[in-house]
């Protein structure tokens, strides 16, 4: 009993925080908003180092990779998983809603009474992303016009790409590179001690946050966002305990579904706390490399994952088009029209940036002009993406942590965890 307690001391009090923080939020409902500065606070403090820590993630890992043919393995396994277990998120997503009917017509006249209100706003604030081409969009994401830029929480994707020129320019440049390296492994160690201190704060953060979220949202969802919420999570909790336990299996057989389970519950703490993908990367990449997986693939994978791999919100991009397609009565009489359903599902989750989904992003937005609805209707995505945000963050989070498993199994073989512990 000592021993367990002693191994999940720190996770059964995130445990507890979290279980108090609802329980405020439940009893005193809105009241309980007044504890969201506390929980801020430590999001915030998550949020300000993520730029440095992917830099410094991510430049440090590939530089250490002495074997080009190594770097290359590893980003053609990262995608590969990323792409088949992706396919298989947004089957299930289908597969899930098809039969489902997430919104009644009844409810439906509620949602547009919602949208009416929303719709100038969003009309506003979308006019802007809605004249962009698909190619001015990919060079957006991908790319940056002044590197102040870089700096910004708001291009993560532009920050991995030029992480990894900059890795690969270092070790392209052998001996001379060797200091500049030095410094960035240097100033890597130090990052991790900032994550150490800021973690301290955690249990008080996250039962804040907890407690705000459900004072703010536990009483005020409708018939057809409740339906769907309750659909979403029963979703979410066997393709988070079934379908990881597989993927943890297909890396390292029975072990492998251990280990997974022994070292998942942080991550997974942190994500329903902060409801960010981006604000658990720090404990994510820890909580990979004690499921054996090495250093260069938990820091790249990690990283990479946060920002293309999000199987929570590709499920949750599928419940988006299906309440669209229940509200406005859409026909997806042929295959044609399942097709291009799954094919926006997987595309708009290409283009979800790594911070807490908010009004007016580009995946939503992609949905709506691919699928040829109105612009008005993104109040109703936006509203969808914040019910479901919890535990879409869960997966996205953890779906991680087996897709860095798999991906140690293609880079290294069937030997590589064995090698590791030893």
């Amino acid at each position: 009993m000592k021993k367990f307690l002693s191994n999940y001391k720190s996770t059964i009090i995130l445990l507890v925080a979290i279980i108090v923080g609802s329980i405020i939020g439940i009893i005193f409902k809105e009241k309980a908003t007044i504890l969201s500065p506390l929980g801020d606070l430590f999001l915030n403090l998550l949020l300000v180092i993520i730029i440095p820590l992917i830099f410094l993630n991510i430049t440090t890992a590939i530089s250490k990779m002495k074997q080009p043919k190594r770097i290359g393995k590893i980003i053609g396994s990262i995608l590969l998983v990323f792409v088949l277990t992706s396919i298989v998120a947004v089957l299930i997503g289908f597969a899930s809603t098809y039969f489902v009917k997430l919104i009644n017509t009844e409810d439906g006249e509620q949602i547009r009474a919602t949208l009416e209100s929303a719709e100038d706003v969003a009309d506003t604030e979308s006019t802007e992303e809605d004249d962009m081409t698909i190619a001015d969009r990919t060079v957006k994401l991908l790319t940056v016009n002044d590197f102040s830029k870089l700096f910004s929480k708001d291009n993560i994707i532009a920050l991995l790409v030029f992480s990894i020129i900059v890795g690969i320019a270092i070790n392209m440049s052998g001996e001379k590179g060797e200091p500049f390296r030095k410094v960035l492994e240097s100033a890597n160690s130090v990052m991790e001690n900032i994550v150490k201190i800021i973690m301290y704060y955690a249990p008080i953060g996250l039962g804040c946050y907890m407690a705000s979220f459900i004072g703010s949202f536990g009483t005020s969802i409708a018939v057809g966002y409740l339906k769907t919420f309750l659909v979403y999570l029963v979703v979410a909790i066997l393709y988070y305990f079934v379908m990881y336990s597989v993927y943890a299996f297909i890396a390292n057989g029975k072990k492998g579904v251990k280990d997974f389970w022994k070292n998942v519950i942080p991550a997974t703490v942190t994500a329903m706390g902060t409801c960010s993908s981006a604000a658990c990367i720090p404990i994510n990449i820890e909580s990979t490399k004690k499921m054996g997986v090495p250093d260069d693939i938990a820091e790249t994978t990690i990283p990479l994952g946060t920002s293309f791999h999000k199987d929570g919100s590709i499920i949750g991009s599928v419940f988006k088009i299906m309440f669209l397609v229940g509200l406005f009565g859409t026909s997806l009489a042929t295959t044609g029209d399942v097709l291009g359903v799954l094919g926006v599902a997987l595309l708009a989750n290409l283009l979800i940036t790594a911070v807490p989904i908010g009004g007016g992003t580009i995946s939503e937005m992609l949905i709506i002009t691919m699928l040829g609805y109105p612009v008005a209707v993104l109040p109703i995505l936006t509203i969808i993406a914040t019910i479901i945000d919890m535990p879409a963050t869960v997966l996205n989070v953890v779906g991680d942590d087996v897709s860095s498993m798999m991906v140690t199994r293609m880079v290294d073989g069937k030997n590589a965890f064995q090698s590791k512990e030893k």
